[in-house]
């Protein structure tokens, strides 16, 4: 009696434990499957805990065809904002936790 219900508590354990480690995919916009470099996932910045650094930031966004980054900070959302030019006129970019490069438009 005792080894068969030892058996099904571990048994029940080595179930959860498995299940634990595949969490489900989260539902709604901007869950790909499969992301590739270059591409954003959403058209605006995503709030978020952000681990880039301000180097990392302002070379995601030299990446994105822009120069002359300045004036990079991380705002209380986690995105990394600053001023670029791309094309030839300056503007306001942000880098989100996810990577994402947008520009103000």
């Amino acid at each position: 009696m005792k080894r068969s219900f030892i058996a099904a508590v571990i048994g029940l354990l080595a179930a959860s434990a498995a299940s634990a480690q595949n969490p489900p995919a989260q539902s709604g916009p901007n869950n790909n499957a499969v992301n590739s470099s270059g591409q954003n996932n959403s058209d605006k910045p995503v709030a978020g805990r952000n681990s880039f650094t301000e180097g990392q930031a302002k070379s995601k966004i030299e990446d994105a065809g822009y120069t002359s980054v300045t004036d990079l900070k991380k705002d209380d959302n986690g995105v990394w904002r600053g001023k670029a030019d791309k094309g030839g006129s300056a503007t306001a970019v942000s880098v989100d936790f996810q990577g994402n490069v947008n520009s103000a438009k």
